[in-house]
């Protein structure tokens, strides 16, 4: 349904913390221009877990409204709490987006039954193409592929965004899950050869300040062009790195910031990007032609 370089999209803020709609706007006419398959609005870049309810569903809108067909809009929904995911999702459906992606409750470490009838819930609620989201990493709570097979028999269950950084687990999804399941990878690391692996996209942090490089890594990628794919990934190399010096979306926003796309502004606990990492990230933007 998706595929290619879709960027996790930071929500940009004023100083004092306003989500700013105008550098919102300018975001998203950018990867437009840039070639961005997708948007993914309000995950874990776009700081989900600082905005209250209504903030994050007006986030939704606003981009859906920005992006006014040009690309589809895939909205992050996911909540350790069942009832708040479902709200969460019922927002993205009402405000038009192309589909929710879901992250594994966190903090809570439910079991892999407790995460199979959690995503049941909210794909039985809400008639959206639902992704699943694992990033253990952030959340305690590794969805296995097992798991992961039985939630790709719901028919709105369309796919997931793999954050292990695993790339065998392609294949592992491959045997369990049919033809018709997508798998997109969450680590811009090893992005590229999840996609030569046979994955459909990468939900990438990277694409937020580098587009146009990582939309023509996909594209050389799914197209099985080896060769291609990995010397553009190979100039990424330094930005997959340095973009997690500090937290995501700390590098990220600082990123941006230096390039004059969005103000300065984060939202404890996240602080600005800690002064001696500004130089390394500096040159990894350099050496990607990015300033």
């Amino acid at each position: 349904m998706f595929q290619g370089s879709m960027v996790a999209l930071v929500t940009p803020m004023t100083e004092d913390g306003v989500v700013d709609e105008q550098a919102m706007r300018g975001l998203v006419d950018w990867h437009v221009e840039q070639g961005t398959s997708a948007i993914v609005a309000v995950g874990t870049t776009g700081e989900s877990a600082t905005l209250d309810e209504k903030e994050h569903c007006d986030v939704i809108r606003q981009v859906v409204e920005f992006c006014a067909g040009r690309m589809p809009v895939i909205a992050g929904t996911g909540a350790n709490s069942t009832t708040e995911a479902i709200n969460l999702t019922r927002c993205a459906k009402q405000a038009g987006a192309d589909a929710a992606l879901l992250v594994t409750p966190y903090y809570n470490k439910p079991t892999q039954e407790g995460l199979f009838l959690h995503h049941q819930a909210v794909a039985e609620a809400v008639a959206i193409p639902q992704i699943l989201y694992n990033v253990p990493g952030r959340t305690a709570c590794d969805m296995l592929p097992d798991t992961v097979a039985r939630l790709s028999k719901i028919e709105n269950i369309i796919g997931i965004k793999e954050a292990t950084g695993d790339v065998a687990r392609v294949a592992q999804f491959q045997a369990v899950c049919g033809d018709d399941f997508d798998l997109y990878s969450g680590d811009d690391t090893t992005g590229c050869e999840f996609l030569l692996a046979g994955g459909q996209g990468v939900i990438s942090v990277t694409t937020n300040i580098a587009p146009k490089a990582m939309n023509e890594m996909c594209r050389a990628a799914l197209a099985g062009q080896r060769e291609e794919a990995v010397r553009i990934d190979q100039g990424l190399a330094g930005l997959h790195r340095d973009l997690f010096l500090e937290s995501n979306p700390i590098p990220v926003k600082w990123a941006l910031a230096e390039m004059g796309r969005i103000p300065v502004g984060i939202r404890l606990p996240l602080t600005w990007l800690s002064e001696h990492y500004r130089s390394e990230l500096r040159n990894s933007m350099q050496q990607a032609g990015i300033i």
